[in-house]
């Protein structure tokens, strides 16, 4: 049984069947969920309590933040049980598979067996669930059997420090494990299933029973799982996968994804380790629409005619030079953040101008969702006008550098200017910021050069299409090593290039101290020269995300008062620099998280 740890758990199978509302099935009734944002149970969890209950969802993984007193975990808990739903608790990274992270994966498991030791038997997690990743680590690339290996006897230390515990112990696993091998030679799958009391398979598709649905591809699983005695549950995604919408049931309606799942559920009921169904993830899970088009509609939105355009009437003057947007009065250098989540503006956006207030913030870099109609934006950009606050609306994608993604980078522009020219002059963006790091795709290791010359013609292309008729502002954000690369067919560096073609770059100097040889303002230099050369501003960009590429990446490990005292010697340290024009933080969700 999937959860196993309260003693009215023991029948919850049974009584499942008769709480979900998205699909039903007496004998496979687990409905799952990841919530990763933790701060939603901070009031109890009634919001997502209210939503469990509207989707029958009776298994909440939640990721865990150990700085959140006990009394708030046991509040919740108590809550989710009343409602007869089990809650799991949830970490992972992809550096947990190597050895030198061991210990923080062991963290979870200590701290979860010592709250549970100290609270009521209600108010106590029923199991722990690891989302470890480790096939998107670069020496998965470099060395794929030295880290199966570590992430064997990660696993194994892990399975040692739970023994005993009566804790459900979950994993998620990807549906293309089949073939992967452990380091004895064995089926990897196997060793997984064989090691825990369930596996989540993410099939992520968005078609039930096509050639490469969801049921070919967790088939050859459950199949292993029957002759095992495991059990599996069968993993759908709902969050936007830029050129990979097949993935997901993103953009469509929770009415079309239910269909979906009830037919997968009862397709799956043969097998007897089907143990039901997880959605990927709570937050992208609600904010999806009420109904959309059927299976096999494009959710990106690429497919010509698969959905009208977000605002299909942008009023007087479309086609003419697009306005621009009322300036914003500083009197202080920039000090800015990212919003990713393209739902936090749309749900949370008094949060985030409370938060700006706070941290004094005048720049934000907003990720948009082109889904939306112009009238969802207009509110914030128009109260964060107010306050002192430019916006510039963001977007991006490793496969954006690529010439057959071109379009992709252009949507966003005719969105941002066809909403610029419907908006009032509070309302508009001041420009479009990308994100593109092509770095991470295999074709960069193949053939860097070919994916350079693809990405500065696609950059080429995205500066000509703004500026055609706005005065929109173009930028970017900027490796720190990307000066070692040249152009192709050109005696200039890949970064003064991007630097020049650019109004500014955000340069992601990721490191947690302003000095000393391997600091921000030493690893900068290059780039912040060639700035000052060509007259660019240039902003300095830090992390402040838990990083497995190590601490000295972040200021995750050190917290907010220590970032912020490094950041303030910047303007004195950079203080001949004519182009150092101030700091964003990366990222909006990590910070209001961050240690003091």
């Amino acid at each position: 049984m999937i959860v196993k740890n309260s003693r009215w758990l023991a029948g919850l199978l049974f009584v499942a069947a008769a709480l979900l509302v998205g699909f039903q099935s007496p004998a496979h009734g687990v409905k799952a969920t990841w919530v990763w944002q933790t701060e939603m149970i901070e009031d109890g969890g009634v919001k997502l309590l209210d939503f469990a209950q509207q989707e029958g969802i009776n298994l909440i993984y939640l990721q865990i933040n150990r700085d959140l007193p006990n009394a708030t975990y046991e509040t919740f808990i108590q809550h989710a049980h009343e409602e007869k739903i089990a809650v799991h608790a949830l970490g992972g990274d992809p550096g947990w598979a190597l050895e030198e992270h061991r210990e923080r994966m062991l963290g979870l498991a200590d701290w979860t067996i010592n709250y549970n030791a100290s609270v009521p038997e209600e108010n106590r997690f029923d199991g722990i669930h690891l989302d470890i990743e480790p096939y998107v680590l670069p020496q998965w690339e470099t060395d794929q059997s030295a880290v199966i290996t570590s992430w064997e006897n990660n696993l194994k230390a892990f399975l040692d420090k739970t023994s005993g515990s009566s804790l459900e112990l979950g994993i998620d696993i990807p549906f293309w494990f089949d073939q992967t091998l452990t380091s004895e030679g064995g089926s990897l799958n196997e060793w997984l299933m064989n090691s825990y009391d369930h596996v989540t398979v993410l099939a992520y598709r968005n078609e039930v029973d096509s050639e490469h649905g969801i049921i070919t591809l967790s088939q050859d699983e459950l199949e292993l799982a029957d002759r095992l005695g495991k059990q599996v549950l069968v993993a759908v995604n709902t969050k936007e996968m830029p050129g990979e919408a097949y993935t997901s049931f993103y953009g469509r309606g929770k009415e079309q994804m239910d269909e979906s799942l009830n037919r997968l559920s009862g397709q799956l009921s043969s097998y007897s380790s089907f143990a039901g169904l997880a959605v990927h993830d709570f937050r992208n899970w609600e904010n999806m629409p009420g109904d959309s088009g059927g299976e096999g509609s494009d959710p990106g939105g690429e497919t010509p005619g698969s959905k009208p355009d977000p605002d299909p009437d942008p009023g007087p003057g479309a086609g003419d030079r697009v306005p621009d947007a009322d300036p914003v009065i500083r009197d202080q250098t920039v000090r800015g953040t990212y919003i990713w989540e393209a739902n936090e503006v749309l749900q949370n956006s008094q949060e985030i101008l409370d938060f700006a207030k706070e941290k004094k913030l005048n720049w934000l870099y907003v990720r948009l969702d082109l889904q939306q109609p112009f009238s969802a934006y207009r509110s914030f950009v128009k109260q964060a006008s107010a306050a002192g606050i430019e916006v510039h609306a963001m977007g991006g994608h490793p496969i954006w550098a690529l010439q057959e993604n071109r379009t992709k980078m252009l949507k966003l522009v005719k969105y941002v200017k066809e909403y610029n020219r419907a908006a009032e002059g509070d309302e508009r963006f001041h420009g479009i910021h990308l994100d593109i790091e092509p770095y991470v795709l295999p074709e960069w290791k193949a053939d860097p050069d070919g994916v350079i010359s693809q990405w500065t013609s696609n950059l080429d292309a995205f500066v000509t299409e703004l500026k055609k008729d706005s005065s929109l502002q173009a930028s970017m954000d900027l490796a720190v090593w990307l000066d070692k690369y040249k152009v192709p067919g050109e005696d200039i560096s890949l970064s003064k290039w991007m630097i020049d073609r650019m109004d500014h770059v955000s340069l992601m100097a990721f490191r947690d101290s302003a000095n000393g040889s391997n600091g921000i303002v030493s690893v900068s230099k290059e780039e912040i020269a060639f700035a000052d050369e060509l007259g660019k501003p240039i902003l300095i960009s830090v992390e402040m995300k838990e990083s497995h590429e190590g601490n000295h990446i972040t200021f995750f490990e050190e917290g907010e008062e220590y970032m912020e005292g490094e950041l303030a010697k910047l303007p004195d340290l950079l203080k001949d620099s004519s182009s150092y024009t101030g700091n964003v933080v990366h990222a909006y969700n990590y910070w209001k998280n961050a240690k003091p």
